[in-house]
């Protein structure tokens, strides 16, 4: 019925669909060639007992022919699923090619191998973030561009003839009768409305904090001990400058003014002035109260010098 030896020769010298030859050799490409040679071990076809491996869906199934289904093509290959652990998936090879050729079972364990290393590397190829290459048409892009062009200048003629509208009904050209869409009139009424919440929500804005200097008065008072350890004379600590000289007699205005404005000056103003000049200056301005009393009237008069 079925002669390997008949069909291998058929194939190899006549016709074959799946052969593909180049300079290197002769290549299979029939999905169950267990090593992607076409030669007589190889050849699927050729061979009434065959074994493979197949992928579907990152998973592996063991396809197994045997010459009693050769009359059944629907149920010509038996598979049996392995598991993703590789010793377990060999085991089952072994179990299920136990009376096989040696060949066979090499070749299966071979493939096995090599399909599970390229399911590892496709791992790890997805969990990397590479670019991806994509192809824009020229015919396209430029056709797009020449479609915003027009989009473009479309919208900005429709914006010009609106605003020249609403202007023209503004000012009365039409007159009191006159009909235009009810959106475009909706759509204007809806932006002036925006406006004016937008006006009374800037009226309403609460004002800003500012923060300015204090104590501005009381710097001008400052206490006379920042002056660098001046000391006042016992003469001017009285009632604070209250104008009143070594002797109790009372300094005119020009004497009480230099000691304010000595007061109030700055602290290296005052710091050229040394304790013994103030009170010096002081002294030579005081003037002496004598008192002559006279027997016969027992008036007192008073006399400067």
């Amino acid at each position: 019925m079925q002669h390997d030896e008949v069909i291998w020769q058929v194939i190899r010298h006549n016709h074959c669909s799946f052969m593909t030859k180049i300079e290197t050799g002769n290549f299979c490409r029939n999905p169950y060639n267990v090593t992607g040679i076409c030669n007589r071990s190889s050849c699927p076809l050729a061979n009434s007992r065959y074994a493979t491996i197949r992928d579907h869906d990152g998973v592996f199934y063991l396809y197994m022919k045997t010459i009693e289904r050769a009359h059944m093509p629907n149920k010509l290959w038996e598979r049996v699923k392995l598991p993703r652990n590789y010793e377990k998936a060999l085991e089952i090879i072994d179990k299920h090619l136990m009376y096989w050729p040696k060949f066979l079972i090499h070749k299966t364990k071979q493939r096995l191998t090599k399909m599970t290393q390229y399911r590892i590397r496709m791992r790890k190829l997805e969990l990397k973030v590479r670019e991806k290459i994509m192809t824009m048409p020229r015919k396209e892009k430029k056709r797009e561009a020449r479609r915003e062009q027009k989009a473009e200048k479309a919208a900005i003629l429709d914006k010009s003839i609106e605003k020249e509208l609403l202007e023209r009904l503004k000012r009365g050209v039409y007159g009191d009768i006159y009909n235009y869409p009810v959106k475009e009139y909706n759509k204007v009424l809806k932006m002036e409305g925006l406006q004016a919440d937008a006006a009374e929500e800037e009226d309403e804005e609460e004002p800003e904090i500012e923060y300015v200097e204090g104590y501005d008065e009381l710097e001008e008072e400052e206490d006379m001990e920042d002056f660098g350890g001046f000391e006042m004379d016992q003469s001017l600590k009285g009632d604070g400058f209250g104008g009143m000289d070594e002797d109790g007699e009372k300094m005119d205005a020009v004497d009480q003014t230099n000691v304010k404005r000595l007061r109030k000056g700055s602290g290296s103003g005052l710091g050229k002035f040394d304790s013994e000049d103030l009170n010096s200056k002081l002294k030579k301005k005081a003037r002496v109260l004598v008192e002559v009393e006279h027997e016969d009237t027992g008036e007192r008069r008073e006399a400067l010098q």
